[in-house]
């Protein structure tokens, strides 16, 4: 028995070193006896690439720094006993707290995913809504109703419009010929609007319009309608409001069974 003891002492050093070689390539490094695993490592290294960050031998060797720095800075307020500060532990309560929602969520999205079908449902729901005409329009701003008729009686004579649009006091409009550009009726005060989508292009109103703001006389250019984007334009912000409410069912779901005093 004694004459096969060193190759049997050789076979366990063998063992035990592919054992340590085995654990190492699991580890992105040891700081005083502690493993960093390296799936923390690559974990981080997703972080930043999502970010846009190339994943780079330069970046994973920055993380790994970073990643010791932390680890031993760790160690050392655990060596101080900070761990036990009611601060720390109620900060860190926090953070599991925040940690176990946000796994929960992701459990039940996963369980309860958002269909195509729904997103284009809801898209489809949008663009109704939102449908509607823009519209290309002029106008003259003045402090009195009786400057707005004098101009309506000149644009009825033949004067330009842009013309007369100079003495508008609408600084944003007056050097363009009271230029409007497009907007939806919704973008401006009732009145204006009203008055505004009454118009036929081409036409401008016979009557002063009164806002807050004074006199106009407006004169409609043109009128199209409106697109909506492309679904996958906005495919994200409805997946994302779809998951938003899903969640907060979810909430209303738990708040109904749960006890609370």
């Amino acid at each position: 028995m004694t004459r096969f003891a060193p190759r049997a002492v050789a076979l366990a050093l063998a063992l035990a070193f592919a054992a340590s070689g085995a654990a190492w390539a699991q580890n992105a490094a040891m700081v005083n006896n502690k493993a960093i695993p390296k799936a923390r490592v690559d974990e981080f290294v997703q972080a930043l690439v999502s970010q846009g960050r190339p994943d780079t031998p330069e970046l994973r060797a920055a993380v790994r720094e970073e990643l010791i720095a932390r680890e031993i800075f760790t160690q050392e307020a655990e060596r101080k006993g900070l761990a036990r500060s009611a601060d720390v532990q109620r900060q860190l309560d926090n953070a599991r707290q925040q940690i176990m929602i946000q796994a929960l969520i992701r459990d039940y999205m996963k369980a309860n995913p958002i269909k195509d079908d729904e997103v284009k449902a809801e898209y489809d729901k949008l663009a109704k809504q939102s449908a509607d005409k823009e519209y290309k329009a002029r106008h003259i701003l003045v402090e009195k109703e009786d400057q707005a008729k004098q101009i309506i009686e000149q644009l009825k004579k033949g004067a330009k419009f842009e013309e007369l649009a100079k003495q508008s006091k609408d600084p944003g409009s007056a050097a363009n010929g009271g230029d409007l550009d497009w907007n939806a009726s919704g973008t401006f005060v009732k009145p204006f609007s009203d008055a505004m989508t009454q118009l036929e292009k081409g036409k401008f109103t016979e009557t002063p319009v009164q806002t807050q703001f004074g006199w106009h006389v407006i004169r409609l250019d043109d009128l199209r309608e409106t697109k909506a984007p492309p679904i996958d334009q906005v495919r994200p912000q409805i997946q994302q409001e779809l998951e938003r409410r899903r969640v907060q069912a979810l909430q209303q779901e738990l708040r109904a069974k749960a006890k609370v005093q």
